[in-house]
């Protein structure tokens, strides 16, 4: 199956073609929504990658655009629509929006040639814009060159470029700035944090159906290593979901904290659970053709999300400030 007939499928499971996804209203509908990402990242990291960014420019959308772009996003995602959002800086390169054109390009665009929209940020003389580009009508050159990492090519996340492109009058979103506002520009993080866990969970999937099929799962050593892994996922969903509980009851620098708590607890789960299904499965794992070496390699890619020692940081500081704490 092509990832373009993945995303779609996995749009409609959740049932987000014909309502498309927004900010959720509380707990549980927010949990709906990760455990969606989780278990999509838990079968299939790079297709977790591109649903994670379809949801995100959706909530972006609904959340900034006006009532007609809200209604126009519900009609073309019901019409398979595919959306991502394309942001990090190409070096040399900015994306400028001026006089109702793009110049200049992105960098780790992910779904590029898989997606029909991508909700870009554009440099203007007020700050970055948002602008939902129509990839049919606004095509950019896109460089798959670029792409040779160890995991995740199936995400298909290559360089992009545009040059005097025109946009629409309908296309840009919202105001300039509103990208970065938060407290969804940094809190939006645990979506991906989501799939990072379901990426854990994974591994103990394709570790644990090994050793049963190895008739080795019996193994005291190999026991407790299932064991351990099995700890590792449970801490890093228990993660996810604290922090998802945390952000309908407190607000301001406490909110964000827990998101970048979450993000660093996932983060030091799965780098020991890749250490540990290394371990159980030895060599086996490491061909290309087992279940677990396809895991093992995107998720130790897509864990390289950027500014983790800032994560570390904001933590340290909201621990020293009384904002966060251990409890049970």
């Amino acid at each position: 199956m092509t990832m373009n007939t993945l995303l779609r499928g996995a749009i409609d499971a959740a049932g987000w073609r014909g309502t498309p996804a927004g900010d959720p209203a509380g707990f549980d509908a927010y949990v709906d929504l990760l455990r969606v990402l989780y278990e999509t990242g838990r079968r299939d990291l790079p297709l977790g990658r591109l649903l994670e960014g379809h949801v995100d420019a959706t909530q972006i959308v609904r959340r900034y655009g006006s009532p007609d772009q809200v209604a126009a996003l519900g009609e073309a995602i019901g019409g398979g629509a595919l959306l991502g959002v394309w942001n990090a800086w190409l070096a040399g390169e900015p994306l400028v929006l001026a006089d109702g054109r793009l110049s200049g390009g992105k960098s780790y665009a992910s779904g590029a040639g898989v997606l029909t929209h991508a909700l870009v940020t554009a440099d203007t003389p007020d700050g970055a814009q948002l602008v939902l580009v129509d990839l049919a009508r606004t095509v950019p050159a896109i460089d798959r060159d670029w792409w040779r990492t160890t995991g995740m090519q199936r995400s298909e996340t290559h360089q992009v470029r545009w040059a005097d492109a025109p946009v629409a009058a309908g296309d840009p979103v919202g105001a300039p700035g509103d990208y970065v506002r938060e407290p969804y520009f940094s809190g939006g993080a645990l979506r991906f944090v989501a799939v990072h866990a379901g990426g854990v969970a994974g591994l103990v999937d394709r570790t644990r159906d090994h050793l049963v099929a190895a008739g080795r799962a019996a193994d005291p050593f190999q026991a407790a290593r299932l064991a351990e892994l099995f700890a590792l996922a449970e801490g890093a969903a228990a993660a996810v979901r604290r922090a998802a509980r945390s952000w309908f009851e407190v607000d301001g620098e406490a909110r964000l904290a827990r998101v970048a708590a979450a993000r660093l607890a996932v983060a030091e789960a799965a780098g020991r659970a890749i250490a540990v299904a290394q371990e159980a499965v030895g060599l086996p794992g490491h061909f290309v053709s087992h279940p677990l070496s396809a895991q093992l390699a995107d998720l130790a890619v897509y864990l390289r999300q950027p500014a983790p020692d800032a994560q570390r940081l904001r933590v340290g500081a909201a621990v020293a400030a009384g904002l966060l704490g251990p409890a049970l």
